[in-house]
């Protein structure tokens, strides 16, 4: 009897190789394409997946849409959209959400609040900084320009100087005098704006249309202030003709006071528009828009009336 010295094998297991375990094929199934087609069968590792994109947020959606509407606005006056800064401001604004503003690019932002302003000045220039020793200046700009955009007293312009980079809000010669005078203590010429009361309304702060251009000469005579522009509001209630006849206005009166040769070459900023009325005010000429609860939520003005207390 044949005899073998094979080991038994126990049941169940198989002394085959195991085959290679081959990577599951995809019949991809284009348009016009034959499914059949063994010449259109991939492995899986080599379909093309969709890339995953990153959520943006809230504010960053926001933001989109009210530059789009910057720019529709521009072209439809036949404007270049570069030529409107926006300026968000940030009375509403989270510090979160200010951060998160600079990071997306915009470096000019508006406060109405003296105390306000000079502590969030001073809670970002701290963000700016650390950004700056950690490497991720890149993100965000190395330098903020802060507006002052409500209306300032005599006793609050010394804390203020050293911040901001344009004063929007020069309504009085007294308050201009004064302005002149801190300035020259730290040898500093500062971009001023002289604010019209284009609308005419009693609640509010500005000069009057029939005296703006007399103030404005005498702001020009002043070795420290610079003449940049004038700002104006839209009527805190009205159509929109009435309040594009505000912003008429407040254009009319920078071009008599260009005609006039008030403030030379630095005269050309008109400071007009807010998150309900931007739009119309960039089709009279607006060069910056001051943008707020469009952005951050919050009430529909942008900015306050009211002094501090």
């Amino acid at each position: 009897m044949f005899s073998s010295t094979r080991p038994a094998v126990p049941l169940g297991v198989s002394l085959l190789k195991p085959r290679h375990k081959m990577p599951r094929r995809i019949h991809l199934h284009l348009p016009g394409v034959n499914p059949y087609n063994p010449g259109f069968v991939v492995r899986e590792s080599e379909v093309w997946k969709e890339p995953c994109v990153a959520k943006r947020s809230p504010l960053a959606e926001k933001l989109e849409e009210v530059k789009s509407r910057i720019a529709a606005a521009a072209v439809k006056a036949k404007r270049d959209p570069a030529e409107v800064t926006l300026i968000a401001v940030t009375k509403s604004a989270a510090p979160e959400q200010i951060r998160e503003i600079l990071t997306l690019g915009v470096s000019d932002l508006g406060e109405s609040r003296v105390q306000v302003l000079t502590q969030r000045a001073g809670q970002i220039n701290e963000f700016l900084q650390r950004r700056l020793v950690h490497g991720d200046a890149a993100e965000a700009p190395t330098k903020v320009r802060w507006h002052m955009i409500g209306h300032l007293q005599r006793n609050k312009i010394k804390p203020v100087l050293p911040i901001v980079h344009n004063i929007q809000t020069i309504d009085s010669l007294r308050l201009a005098e004064e302005l002149d005078v801190q300035a020259a203590k730290i040898s500093r010429r500062v971009p001023v704006m002289l604010q019209v009361n284009a609308s005419e309304e009693v609640q509010k702060y500005g000069v009057a249309v029939g005296a703006a251009v007399h103030l404005a000469e005498q702001i020009d005579s002043m070795p420290n202030l610079q003449l940049v522009g004038l700002m104006t509001m839209g009527p805190l209630e009205g159509t929109e003709p009435q309040t594009r006849a505000v912003f008429t206005r407040t254009r009319e009166i920078f071009e008599e006071m260009r005609w006039l040769k008030i403030g030379g070459a630095s005269l050309r900023h008109l400071s007009m528009g807010m998150s309900h009325d931007f739009e119309s005010a960039i089709a009279e000429g607006a060069t910056m828009v001051r943008i707020g609860s469009a952005l951050f939520g919050g009430k529909a003005m942008d900015h306050h009336e009211d002094g501090e207390d």
